[in-house]
């Protein structure tokens, strides 16, 4: 059986690596919406890409539920 301790830290490394990836993944939308002229999509990307710069450096929570995140 694997220690709570260690299941959680498995989990917190995936969340990380999650987000990472979500930004990521904005981050190049955003620039499939700017050759496309959207420009207000293009803003509303930027605004998650920074949303989701802000959770990766621990700036906001994941969640603005105080239950926390859904999967919790």
């Amino acid at each position: 059986m694997v220690p709570q301790d260690e299941m959680n830290g498995r989990r917190e490394d995936n969340t990380r690596e999650n987000i990472a990836y979500i930004r990521q993944m904005l981050g190049e939308l955003r620039q499939v919406a700017l050759g496309e002229g959207a420009d207000m999509l293009c803003y509303l990307i930027e605004m998650a890409y920074v949303e989701a710069g802000d959770v990766q450096a621990g700036r906001r929570p994941r969640s603005l539920s105080p239950r926390g995140p859904i999967n919790s």
